[in-house]
């Protein structure tokens, strides 16, 4: 398992000399950090589109992180955020089962959240943001103004000033300012590409028009930054092309002692009747063959796809078996075909489209 982001945050607060972190990625030190981070750019594609934006020729460095487990935007923003694998910080994907939440329970959508879950509790791990702060480095936080204050930015990226931008110029703003004083870290975050591939896939008119204007921000960032700033492009993950869909309990038994449906297309959390996993585990290892690989929660701790140490809160969380598909292949929610199946971008797996991700350098 390569770098990843949990990597890469713990090396550019080691460059600003955070103590307790480590510059595993071997990074210069720096007084100012600018960090974008663009949701769903994986390498490959990146890599195939490139020559298009004539900034990306501009580029100082290139180097290639890994995303974590599962490829999704809940658990390697959490990962930036803390410095820690999924395991330690238990953010397992976009949905997971609430422990003791009643029968069958009830799964947290990470992004949309519940009022009832304690962001702070569920996600126990201080942020580097927050123990930045502590040591004195000015941190910034610079996103859509909507997620000012939401759970899961408490959850993942708490501690942060926050600065709400919804432009462009709003961001580049934002950014000069923060990086104006010594030893800061300012954290930018767009989400344009992810919604484009969404929708209307890898490789379409909206998603390259979205990476146009992100190769605008990155030009006016550059131009702009205070001198001696260090500017970083990276991604939480990339993104596949939908090809086979199938859903769930249609046409198959794939729904016979599930109480619960988790996760997300490409990486399903399945939750089951007590003592059923065995008997799930063997029907849909028979009916999905070679689309997808099936593990029980055993078989992930053990495995370490979560990390090395894998909390108990984690456990409880995790699936009673996980579904990994692959190629193109996507697991459908019975309940939820309709967004589901629109969708022509998905992500979650562990195909390289999915999991490659760039470190780019730029000053």
């Amino acid at each position: 398992m390569g770098f990843g982001l949990a990597d890469l945050s713990q090396s550019i607060f080691a460059t600003l000399g955070l103590p307790g972190t480590e510059n595993r990625l071997a990074l210069a030190e720096s007084r100012r950090t600018c960090l974008l981070l663009i949701d769903g750019m994986g390498s490959k594609s990146l890599e195939s589109y490139k020559s298009q934006f004539p900034i990306f020729a501009t580029v100082k460095s290139t180097s290639e992180l890994a995303s974590h487990f599962p490829s999704t935007t809940v658990t390697n923003l959490t990962s930036l955020g803390t410095g820690e694998l999924p395991g330690v910080h238990g953010m397992l994907g976009y949905t997971v089962r609430v422990p003791n939440s009643g029968t069958p329970g009830r799964l947290l959508n990470a992004l949309k959240w519940d009022d009832r879950v304690d962001p702070l509790f569920w996600q126990k791990v201080p942020t580097l943001f927050e123990r930045g702060v502590e040591h004195g480095i000015s941190v910034t936080n610079i996103a859509e103004k909507r997620y000012e204050g939401s759970a899961f930015t408490q959850a993942a990226l708490r501690g942060a000033k926050y600065v709400g931008a919804n432009r462009s110029d709003e961001m580049v703003k934002a950014a000069v300012a923060a990086l104006a004083e010594p030893y800061s870290f300012t954290y930018l975050y767009i989400n344009a590409l992810d919604h484009a591939g969404h929708n209307d896939g890898v490789g379409s008119e909206k998603w390259l028009l979205a990476l146009g204007q992100i190769a605008e921000l990155i030009s006016a960032l550059m131009a702009r930054l205070p001198k001696n700033t260090d500017l970083y492009i990276t991604a939480d993950h990339g993104m596949v092309n939908v090809g086979e869909k199938i859903v769930l309990g249609q046409d198959n038994k794939l729904m016979d002692n599930i109480t619960l449906v988790g996760g997300e297309p490409r990486a399903r959390h399945m939750y089951v009747n007590e003592g059923a996993a065995p008997e799930a585990i063997a029907q849909w290892r028979e009916y999905l063959g070679g689309r997808a690989t099936i593990y029980s929660r055993e078989e992930m701790v053990a495995n370490q796809t979560f990390g090395a140490v894998v909390s108990p809160e984690s456990c409880e969380r995790m699936g009673d078996f996980m579904a990994i598909a692959h190629d193109e292949v996507i697991l459908i929610d019975p309940s939820r075909v309709p967004q589901e199946s629109s969708m022509v971008g998905h992500h979650g797996g562990v195909t390289e489209l999915e999991t490659a991700i760039p470190l780019l350098k730029f000053l």
